[in-house]
C-alpha cells in the first residue's frame, strides 16, 4: 500500500522512473529466463557481447545434446521472435554462408579467433558470404517461413568442427542473468514529502 501511495503521490516524473524500471525488467510473464549452459564448455568462450534477437529472450526449447552422431536431440535452442525481428551477431566474426538449406534461410558465422561458428535459421539475410560483422551488427531478420517452433522463433546453433554445442555457453553471465530490478532516481523532478 505505501508503495501506491508513493507513486500516486509522486507526481508523472515518480510514476514514469516506476514504468521505466518495469519495462526495463521485462515481462512478469514473458515466460522462464534463459537457462545458463548445464555444463559450462572450457573449449567455448564466452565472447558473445549481444543476444540473437531482442535483449533477453525467452527460450523457448533449450539444448538437448544427441547421445550419438544420429541420435535425436535438440542441436541449438530456439529462441522467441517475431518475424521481421532483427537478428544480429552474437560476437565478431566472418559469415561463411548465408542462403538456403533446405528451403530455409540461414546465416553462418565463423566467430573471430576460435574454431567455433554460429548459425541462425529461418533467417532473410542482410549480409554476405566473406562480409566482417561485428557484436550486435545485423545479418537479416527473422523469416516468416521455415521455423520448425510451434511458435515464432529463432534458432540458434554452436558448431565446433562436427561438434554441435550449447550457444548459451557463448553469453557471460551478465547477458544470461537479470540482477534485481531497482529504483533509480530520476533527476530533476522532486521527491514527495510524503517519502523523504
Amino acid at each position: 500500500m505505501r508503495a501506491m501511495r508513493c507513486v500516486s503521490g509522486g507526481g508523472p516524473g515518480l510514476l514514469l522512473a516506476l514504468v521505466l524500471t518495469v519495462l526495463a525488467a521485462g515481462p512478469v510473464s514473458g515466460g522462464p529466463a534463459p537457462p545458463p549452459p548445464a555444463a559450462p564448455d572450457p573449449s567455448v568462450p564466452a565472447i558473445g557481447r549481444a543476444w540473437p534477437v531482442g535483449v533477453r529472450p525467452s527460450v523457448l526449447r533449450g539444448w538437448e545434446p544427441p547421445a550419438t552422431a544420429y541420435s535425436r536431440g535438440h542441436r541449438g535452442v530456439d529462441l522467441a521472435a517475431a518475424p521481421g525481428t532483427p537478428v544480429r551477431a552474437v560476437a565478431a566474426g566472418r559469415v561463411l554462408y548465408a542462403g538456403r538449406v533446405a528451403g530455409k534461410g540461414v546465416v553462418s558465422v565463423e566467430l573471430t579467433g576460435t574454431d567455433l561458428r554460429t548459425t541462425y535459421e529461418p533467417v532473410t539475410a542482410s549480409v554476405g558470404k566473406g562480409d566482417e560483422v561485428a557484436p550486435g551488427e545485423v545479418l537479416g531478420t527473422v523469416a516468416a517461413t521455415g521455423s520448425h517452433c510451434t511458435a515464432p522463433c529463432l534458432h540458434w546453433g554452436l558448431r565446433k568442427g562436427e561438434a554441435y554445442l550449447d550457444p548459451l555457453s557463448l553469453l557471460p553471465p551478465w547477458l544470461l542473468h537479470r540482477g534485481p530490478s531497482r529504483l533509480l532516481p530520476v533527476l530533476g523532478v522532486p521527491l514527495p514529502s510524503s517519502v523523504t
